[in-house]
């Protein structure tokens, strides 16, 4: 018998800036090009899933897999403001087209970390002015592509401003304390690192940082540029919540039919003795503040990869010897039931797990990652909580942000010297925990 009966949505997941390549209007692609880049590698032509979508959908459709969370890509369809491309929109037409042909259940999200260059040269994310901007570009894309679709995420982890936030100051504070060990800001970045779900080069970025305000005023015409992923204050913090409130208003100005919501990073946040205080703040942070910002949404989607433990001196080291993913995580698929639960106590619609996933080279362990999470996600729909859809991260392996293309997340492997893609065994396992009887709705 299957895992997930008729209805429920089971896919894999991607970001345009990560799969597609050469998204040369966006803030990233600056970024990477410059020459005190804290980027381990450019993203050039990534893994061309702009041209290659259709060899990939179907793969996931032959796998059994009935859907795919994607993101339309700000910076393709509004390269230069106010300026719209229309051949742009046809690609991502023709992209749910082939969704819909192959039984897939497309899952979009608008803006997923990359925005368009310019955007960030008007102030970025702690820009009012932005609010606007992209209530106006979901608005055109739902006009042009909304009759496609049925769920529409409009940011990706809205909260990881302040995530990063947190963990550069920990890293801060760390290296001063390694400043007499050896290989202290090395030692420092590794451990930060593995406390955030997002590639970060965390000693790259310190180590360039004087350098890279100069290049930054030339290539922003700012010191500081706030990219989505730059240390957030609290006023971008309620910014990016009062950007997702207008685009939901947008959309639903256009398709009131359409389901809208937003994703979070989440941790499955655990308590030592002493602990207490501290890890109530930290979900507080994480999750808890966005509730009021959040409630009337159509759908909720959870991002989880792993837990974090906090004793009275804060967040705990993972175990000795437990098994760490490539990105320095706990393996630990656990925490995605865990925090399916502790969302459902305090926000009452429906959830979709939008990302969960494991960076490792050996994909038994993926397998059992993928069985052992799913497992946490088939208990709480017996018990009652609405968790309508599992998306893993991601279908390809891909380019991981900062860290480039060492991190191998895909249920897909691809040989970026052909672009050949060769299916791994946990694809066949995920599509098989689907009852085989094609897409469901809300």
């Amino acid at each position: 018998m299957s895992k997930f009966q008729k209805g429920f949505l089971t896919g894999a997941a991607t970001a345009a800036h990560q799969v597609e390549g050469n998204n040369v209007h966006s803030d990233y692609w600056a970024m990477e090009h410059m020459q005190y880049s804290s980027f381990a590698e450019p993203s050039l032509e990534a893994v061309d899933h702009y041209h290659r979508y259709e060899e990939d959908i179907k793969m996931m459709a032959e796998a059994g897999l009935n859907a795919y969370r994607f993101s339309i890509e700000w910076a393709r369809i509004e390269p230069v403001q106010g300026q719209y491309d229309e051949a742009e929109i046809g690609h991502y037409r023709r992209v749910l087209e082939c969704c819909m042909e192959n039984g897939i259940e497309p899952v979009v999200t608008l803006m997923h970390f990359t925005s368009p260059k310019w955007l960030i040269e008007k102030g970025g994310w702690e820009n009012e002015e932005t609010i606007g901007l992209f209530a106006n570009y979901c608005r055109y894309v739902v006009e042009k592509l909304g009759s496609y679709m049925h769920y529409v995420c409009t940011i990706n982890e809205a909260n990881m401003g302040l995530q990063i936030a947190a963990i550069s100051e920990r890293f801060k504070k760390q290296m001063m304390a390694r400043m007499q060990q050896a290989n202290s800001v090395k030692e420092a970045a590794k451990d930060v690192e593995g406390s955030v779900q997002v590639g970060l080069n965390m000693q790259k970025m310190m180590e360039n940082m004087q350098k890279q305000s100069t290049e930054n005023m030339e290539v922003f015409g700012t010191a500081t540029p706030q990219v989505f992923v730059s240390a957030r204050t609290p006023e971008g913090d309620l910014l990016v919540m009062r950007a997702h409130q207008a685009a939901k208003k947008a959309i639903r100005e256009v398709n009131p039919k359409l389901q809208v919501g937003i994703t979070l990073s989440l941790h499955d946040i655990q308590v030592k003795e002493g602990g207490e205080k501290i890890a109530a703040k930290e979900w507080e942070s994480e999750f808890s503040h966005y509730v009021p910002y959040i409630k009337d949404d159509d759908f909720f989607g959870l991002q989880n990869y792993t837990r974090s433990v906090y004793d009275a001196d804060g967040i705990c080291a993972a175990p000795e010897g437990a098994p760490l993913t490539q990105m320095d995580y706990e393996i630990y698929p656990q925490a995605l039931e865990n925090c399916i639960r502790r969302v459902a106590k305090e926000l009452d619609i429906p959830i979709i797990v939008t990302e969960n996933g494991i960076a490792v080279a050996d994909d038994t362990l993926r397998v059992d990652f993928i069985g052992k999470a799913t497992d946490g996600v088939a208990a709480c729909i017996r018990d009652g909580i609405p968790v309508k859809g599992y998306m893993y991260w991601s279908l390809l392996d891909n380019f991981e942000w900062q860290k480039g293309y060492s991190m191998t997340f895909g249920l897909i492997s691809v040989n970026r010297g052909t672009q050949e893609r060769t299916a791994k065994p946990s694809l066949a396992y995920l599509g098989s925990l689907q009852e085989k009887t094609g897409a469901g709705n809300l």
